[in-house]
């Protein structure tokens, strides 16, 4: 359960509060769940055409906040997406797990919230959590509920009708709480939350590991159960380090080294390598190390990454937080998820009457050189293209800006790739440089250097008064050309009042031998952005007052000395998806 800010905290309490005097000691049953649900929905839809912000096939619900994806999944070939919602209004709350199915991850149909508090275990809350495919392709939902003494425990909710393809009733155990913490395990009450999608290990029983932390001391506790109902903590966690604070929302899954596929989460053996995944509380990133699992001894030890430092690998360098990844078995892939929120004010929020966005959903896989993932946008998005336009093959000189006109460029998905031959000219990279993100804050796009910045500019103005930067720079390190990509929001808005920060990342591309890609995915106030391939990715929101619908321009551009070549831009609009 992702951590939120202490204002948003005081304006949700006061919200529940009003709420529970209603429904009476704060516990908010089916009955009632189901019908706030449908008046908030008929409220936004009806004056969503004067919200510029809203996404167009970004999934968002209607109405309210949103936060964490939970237990994603497909089930007799249906993707099911549930998430973190409150049914009260934009700002955090007592959470349900709101529901949604699709047949093609693009297009969502809404149904009534599947896990909502009722039991003294989860009477204040119920958090985040994982599905998992049991025996007989039987799905189950272990989630972190709140009980009345405001401790996190684990809880287990199964379908009512496994032949109903859209699993709209869930029903919990009778035996919640399966997993509690007490003085014995040495567990903060506060501190155990989100448990992962389960995996089998060499005995038959099953494993799952849940957030933690200890004196600071991050940790991924594991458990053992023969039959999914009666769990064991293990003696020792999964995985921990020192001085991170609370590990939100773990995930662990194994990745092929040998192809990119994705793999169902109980496989092991010599090929396989292992991810572990921590949304750090404290700095609300996400943070991930790849390395191998010992299913005997349920020990992971990492080799690539790390997760107490900025120098760790990480999916995504901006908003980007609460992850969650799921086997798609028809598709031979494991797909990613995760919660965007937002860069407006909490008032801003309140007006608009909505709050969260969740990414579009990437195929990941390890990457050749095995030290990193990589990330793609789900294939499935590319049908929303429509009226492509190309640029030819150019050169783009030093101060020059281009427009790619003929695509609404509010809405819109670009392809864009670039050429540099001068390499020798790159200016020095400093070795004191070693924060992309403090890097890229120094020198935005308005810097003029030398092999950069070269890049875009979308939700760009007329005139250029508001514009947001996704560009490269190059640097010559001690043995070896050092790319650095950014996300520049700092001229994103002449409204003050939004966060503006800029995002950076360094990325493992050659550029004396590969041409630098980038793909951004433009969605009225999400710029989500993919360079070399997916190797590094940057995720941004920005709402642009001058910028919106049809006053969105977008432009190749080159505020670097030397020349770059633009072998190959392709741009689409993109058509509307279905989203609730």
């Amino acid at each position: 359960m992702a951590k939120l800010s202490s204002l948003l905290h005081l304006l949700a309490a006061s919200v529940v509060l009003a709420i529970s005097v209603l429904l009476g000691h704060g516990v908010l049953h089916v009955g009632a769940s189901r019908s706030v649900h449908r008046n908030l929905q008929t409220t936004v839809e009806s004056t969503s055409a004067m919200q510029p912000y809203r996404t167009s096939y970004h999934f968002q619900p209607p109405s309210n906040w949103m936060n964490d994806p939970n237990g994603p999944m497909i089930y007799k070939g249906i993707y099911h997406l549930f998430y973190q919602y409150n049914l009260l209004g934009p700002v955090p709350g007592h959470k349900v797990w709101a529901h949604s199915t699709s047949t093609d991850l693009v297009n969502w149909t809404p149904h009534v919230p599947a896990i909502v508090p009722s039991e003294e275990y989860d009477v204040n809350g119920c958090w985040s959590g994982s599905a998992t495919i049991l025996q007989e392709h039987k799905p189950a939902i272990l989630y972190t509920g709140v009980n009345r003494q405001n401790q996190q425990v684990q809880n287990l909710a199964v379908p009512k009708n496994l032949s109903d393809p859209y699993l709209i009733e869930w029903v919990k155990s009778p035996q919640n709480p399966l997993m509690e913490p007490t003085a014995m395990n040495m567990i903060s009450p506060d501190s155990f939350r989100d448990p992962t999608t389960a995996w089998v290990g060499p005995d038959g029983g099953w494993r799952v590991i849940i957030g933690s932390q200890s004196n600071r001391t991050g940790m991924a506790i594991s458990y053992r159960s023969e039959d999914f109902v009666n769990w064991t903590k293990a003696e020792h966690p999964l995985y921990s380090a020192n001085d991170t604070g609370m590990w939100e929302c773990p995930d662990f899954f194994p990745v092929s080294a040998q192809a990119p596929v994705g793999l169902d989460t109980s496989i092991n053996g010599p090929n396989v390598k292992h991810v572990l995944k921590v949304s750090l509380s404290d700095s609300q990133h996400d943070y991930y190390t790849i390395g191998t699992y010992n299913s005997v001894t349920d020990t992971y030890v990492p080799v690539e990454g790390s997760v107490d430092s900025n120098s760790g690998l990480r999916y995504d360098y901006g908003k980007y937080y609460a992850s969650k990844t799921f086997f798609d078995s028809k598709n031979n892939r494991r797909i990613l998820w995760a919660w965007i929120n937002e860069s407006s004010s909490a008032d801003d929020d309140i007006n608009k009457g909505w709050s969260g966005i969740q990414a579009i959903p990437r195929t990941l896989w390890l990457d050749k050189s095995g030290k990193q993932l990589v990330q793609w946008p789900i294939l499935e998005i590319e049908k929303l293209r429509t009226n492509q336009v190309d640029l030819p093959n150019q050169l783009i000189e030093g101060g020059a800006i281009l427009e790619v006109s003929g695509i609404t460029a509010a809405q819109a998905d670009v392809e864009v790739s670039f050429e540099v031959k001068e390499l020798e000219k790159a200016e020095v990279l400093d070795p004191t440089w070693t924060d992309p993100q403090m890097l890229c804050s120094r020198k935005g796009a308005s810097v003029k250097g030398s092999l950069g910045p070269f890049g875009l500019l979308v939700m760009a103005s007329k005139g250029l008064q508001e514009y947001t930067a996704v560009f490269f720079r190059i640097f010559k390190g001690q043995n070896k050309y050092v790319v650095l990509m950014c996300s520049d929001q700092s001229r994103s808005s002449i409204n003050n009042s939004n966060d503006k920060t800029t995002y950076g990342a360094f990325l493992d591309v050659d550029p004396l031998h590969e041409k630098l890609s980038l793909r951004t995915l433009i969605d009225h106030s999400i710029v989500e952005s993919f360079g070399g391939g997916g190797k590094s990715c940057i995720t941004a929101r920005v709402y642009p007052v001058l910028a919106v619908d049809d006053g969105t321009h977008l432009h190749v551009f080159n505020n670097g000395a030397e020349s770059v070549g633009v072998p190959k831009l392709s741009a689409w609009s993109m058509k509307k998806a279905r989203i609730n």
